[in-house]
């Protein structure tokens, strides 16, 4: 699979990461419903067996515990992928995550992560989300005493806006933003892509598929037969009248995806990576079967006519 290197770093990141989210279970307030550890274990497998060469995952995916099944899909391998983990959201008083970006609270989150996922040094370790935003900086001197330290390879930040990059900028060098991306959503294109290029810093972009929806095999079915413990089933995406909305978009699609032999989800992960800014985009994979489809997506260039198209659809 292609790589990019991740802005200033130099790290070599496939195209397409793997994205840890789903398998951290539904046993808290955004998991994705039941969730077999063997069949996370060999869908990461099976991702690096394909050529992706870095995991995402976070401490507060399922409070811990996709981060212990990373861990134990990296036991034994000879080839061990970058991983990327995520701090700053913690278990609070009633189950519920909750935002903490207090120094001694990130350093604990990340020895916790060390231990968890079997490893000495974790090579991209970022700021989940800028909440308390006046924390902020707190948090960035604690991870930037870590990188010193040699826990932390490199850091980056996810969800922060232009105004909160520029902040942190002077204490630390900045790695990566991990903002959300898709043909649903595109905020990032007017600030925060053009900002990251300017100051070479890497992008690695989530939920290009929007949680399964712009798959190409979502159904008003699915959705209705979604577990209790599925967050999606309060996702506004996912519920009347977006949903219909993002339905029809997917049937616009599927004749261009069809055109290349692809299915509509590699052609939303394509079209993320179609920007020069964006690194990698990350996958979620809950089994083998999905990353036979989905790491495809990184060697799937849109041509500049089905580019225009898919805009002509988006605007219309």
């Amino acid at each position: 699979m292609q790589t990019q290197p991740l802005g200033w770093t130099g790290l070599p990141f496939t195209r397409v990461g793997f994205g840890a989210w789903a398998i951290g279970g539904g046993d808290w307030k955004f998991g994705w419903g039941p969730q077999d550890d063997d069949d996370s274990i060999a869908a990461i497998h099976r991702a690096i067996d394909l050529g992706v060469n870095w995991i995402d995952t976070a401490a507060v995916y399922g409070f811990g515990h996709s981060e212990e099944v990373v861990g134990r899909a990296l036991k034994g391998l000879s080839r061990r992928p970058f991983i990327a983990t995520k701090c700053g959201r913690v278990k609070g008083p009633d189950g519920a995550p909750m935002a903490h970006l207090k120094r001694a609270s990130v350093l604990a989150e990340l020895d916790a992560s060390l231990k968890r996922l079997g490893v000495d040094v974790i090579d991209l370790y970022q700021i989940h989300w800028p909440q308390p935003e006046q924390d902020i900086e707190e948090a960035w001197g604690a991870i930037a005493d870590a990188v010193k330290a040699g826990k932390v390879r490199y850091a980056g930040v996810s969800n922060f806006n232009v105004a909160q990059l520029q902040r942190i900028l002077p204490i630390h060098p900045v790695a990566s933003l991990q903002p959300p991306y898709s043909l649903l959503s595109r905020d990032v294109e007017r600030e925060i892509l053009p900002f990251c290029a300017a100051n070479n810093i890497g992008v690695v972009v989530y939920s290009p598929m929007v949680k399964g929806l712009l798959s190409g095999k979502w159904t008003r079915e699915r959705t209705q037969a979604l577990p209790t413990n599925d967050h999606r089933r309060n996702d506004p995406r996912f519920i009347e009248s977006q949903l219909s909305a993002n339905l029809a978009l997917v049937d616009r699609l599927r004749p261009i995806a069809q055109k290349h032999g692809r299915t509509v989800g590699q052609l939303a992960i394509a079209w993320v990576l179609r920007r020069p800014e964006v690194t990698s985009a990350i996958v979620g994979g809950r089994n083998a079967a999905q990353m036979e489809e989905t790491a495809q997506a990184g060697d799937f260039v849109l041509p500049p006519e089905d580019i225009a198209e898919i805009e002509k659809i988006l605007a219309g």
